[in-house]
């Protein structure tokens, strides 16, 4: 299905992508750049990379797929640095977790060859970043959102959503608008959660006490504030104002609750809790059944 893919990013995202690819036997070769010299030669040792190139542009010249999954903040760059190497029949996704910023960037860095790209975003990942963190069956029944453009072919969309229904994916489609607003809610406001709650330990004088009592639910909770740092500072800038409204309306249920703790309310606490954990449940029983 690939004759020559490029990897700019060979992370965790990337990473998968290839190696998705490579068990399916849809890819020919399979070239990497990114920044770090250290996790290309990994990505090499590791399988998922033939080739390395010194960069963006390199990677680009003579491939027929080009997937960036770098953080946002480094994506129109790119961008600008592989439009002069595009061939003509070749598409270029992405792995980005916000959508309109990065499509009114796309327009400025290919111009007439924005039809090229078609956007995306993998809803799916770890806590852990690096080559090393790479599985080949990581997009296995995981959902894909794409939110192609007006400018783009119906064929090079169906070539993106092949590709990753080939890696296991389940993919939908939405507006860069629409997914902005539904990850902020479902995504971001969880990671700034889990960020906030671990810097409330650190900054706080009986921190050494709390770590030595944290437990499982702490663990879980917070486990996503083991993300990559830059990624996630980007995705917060970049969506920032769907994410504000999510953490105010998130705000108000605090503040909920606190009264409710404060008037002493059990029924009305537990009344709360019970909805929640049946919603909850009721999530959990749909994926279970890959609904």
């Amino acid at each position: 299905m690939i004759q020559r893919l490029a990897v700019i990013g060979v992370g965790l995202i990337g990473g998968s992508f290839a190696l998705a690819l490579r068990r399916a036997k849809a890819v020919g070769s399979v070239v990497g750049s990114g920044r770090s010299a250290a996790t290309l030669q990994e990505a090499r040792r590791l399988g998922i990379i033939d080739e390395i190139a010194e960069g963006p542009a390199e990677a680009a010249a003579g491939a027929d797929f080009i997937m960036i999954a770098t953080p946002v903040g480094q994506i129109e760059a790119i961008l600008r640095a592989v439009r002069p190497q595009l061939a003509g029949g070749a598409v270029v996704t992405d792995g980005g977790s916000t959508k309109s910023d990065l499509v009114r960037a796309a327009r400025d860095a290919l111009r007439d060859r924005i039809g090229q790209f078609v956007p995306g975003h993998p809803i799916a990942g770890a806590e852990k970043s690096g080559a090393g963190a790479a599985l080949a069956g990581l997009y296995d029944g995981r959902r894909v959102v794409l939110t192609p453009l007006p400018e783009n072919d119906p064929a090079a969309v169906a070539r993106v959503e092949l590709a990753w229904r080939t890696c296991g994916a389940v993919v939908a489609r939405m507006t860069p608008q629409e997914h902005d607003r539904v990850l902020a809610a479902v995504s971001h406001l969880p990671h700034v959660l889990a960020y906030a709650l671990v810097e409330q330990i650190v900054t706080d004088p009986r921190a050494e006490v709390l770590w030595a009592h944290a437990a499982g639910g702490f663990r879980d909770f917070t486990r996503i504030a083991s993300s990559h740092p830059e990624m996630w500072r980007d995705i917060c800038i970049a969506n920032r104002e769907a994410l504000l409204q999510e953490i105010d309306r998130y705000a108000g249920q605090l503040r909920q609750l606190r009264d409710l703790i404060d008037a002493g309310d059990a029924a009305g606490l537990e009344h709360q809790f019970q909805r929640s954990r049946e919603a909850r449940d009721a999530w959990l029983q749909r994926l279970a059944s890959g609904a």
